[in-house]
């Protein structure tokens, strides 16, 4: 059987604004009350400095739509992104949409039937007997998964999977409010919207996927939550998410890297998803990483903003276009559950 590969990446992002303006133009009137002081630090202290989003609240502020037009807005917007990502990567890997035969969509922004898993197929001419896949409201991991998933289908079938990320954090900003929720400025003051897409094919060039492993720890499932509400969709956040990913991390890596005979000082590219800067300086301490190991997930942060399941492709997009490309990678993402997954990824010429 063919190892699958990760032949080729798309990407494909809004227009940006910076925090600073972000800040200044819209949230510094958002929150009010004693809520200001707080979220102007928290905003300050994010790690981020720009973001990108599809529904700019400078231009358009959509915090008072109920669900369904947010819902609406959805379509119309991520319809051409997932298109701009996905055809960027099938050019990347040398393949037509024809040639896929598992399409995976993830996201958990928006819904509607049909989904984009299918307009994508349709508009992109993808063949009738494309199998198609939905993952949604995995949040932030979700890409882990998806991999997961693609990449089973590839070996088992020898045919190549497609898999397309695509968030739209931007629709779901909540209506403004004098009542301090640390949870809601958090959000806000990271979040971000982009579209990756990934093509895996049997065996070549590019990162072989050599194992898609994960951890949950149930007991925390309180801890993080993505509710559906008459206003969009609520993000719960504790303030405890950092100690669960201190509990588990360095476990489910070591376990990880021992069954492929691996230490961690062999690995030269983590891809950690960047929650936020205290989960990033957790995984940092936790598994003994060098002061510029995780350099790449804090410039993505700082550049793009926490953009949920395409941000550990991005993050993967920039080991890979390195100079030197890293060779070793290992993926990390955590989300609802408390969920934490890993890959290993290791370049093959």
């Amino acid at each position: 059987m063919s190892v699958p590969v990760i032949a080729g990446l798309g990407i494909a992002q809004p227009p940006s604004a910076s925090q600073d303006e972000l800040w200044e133009g819209f949230f510094s009137r958002h929150f009010t009350g004693t809520t200001r002081a707080l979220a102007q630090r928290i905003f300050a202290n994010s790690g981020v400095t720009r973001r990108q989003a599809a529904v700019n609240p400078l231009l358009e502020d959509v915090s008072d739509w109920p669900t369904e037009r947010r819902m609406r807005r959805y379509q119309v917007e991520a319809l051409p992104l997932g298109k701009e990502a996905v055809g960027r990567a099938l050019t990347a890997a040398g393949l037509s949409a024809g040639d896929v035969g598992l399409f995976i969509v993830c996201s958990c922004t928006g819904y509607a039937t049909p989904g984009l898993d299918i307009l994508l197929a349709r508009d992109l001419g993808m063949a009738a007997d494309t199998q198609r896949m939905f993952i949604g409201h995995m949040g932030c991991y979700a890409a882990l998964p998806g991999l997961g998933a693609a990449s089973d289908f590839v070996t088992a079938r020898g045919r190549p999977a497609l898999l397309l990320c695509a968030e739209l954090t931007s629709l779901h900003i909540q209506p403004s409010s004098a009542r301090v929720d640390t949870q809601q400025i958090v959000s806000h003051a990271l979040f971000s919207d982009a579209a990756v897409a990934a093509v895996i094919v049997p065996g070549g060039s590019g990162y072989a996927v050599r194992e898609v492993t994960a951890v949950t720890d149930t007991s925390t499932a309180d801890h993080m939550t993505w509710d559906v509400t008459d206003a969009g969709f609520r993000m719960g956040l504790s303030p405890k998410v950092p100690q669960v990913l201190s509990r588990h991390v360095r476990g489910l890596v070591d376990d990880l890297l021992a069954r492929h005979g691996v230490t961690s000082s062999e690995v030269d590219g983590w891809a950690v998803h960047p929650g936020g800067p205290r989960i990033l300086n957790v995984v940092e301490r936790e598994l003994e990483l060098p002061p510029l190991g995780l350099a790449a997930s804090r410039a993505t942060l700082d550049e793009h903003g926490n953009c949920s399941s395409p941000t550990v492709l991005l993050i993967l997009d920039r080991l890979g276009r390195a100079t030197p490309a890293a060779r070793r990678i290992v993926m990390l993402a955590f989300g609802p559950g408390l969920t934490l997954y890993a890959a290993l990824l290791d370049r093959q010429d």
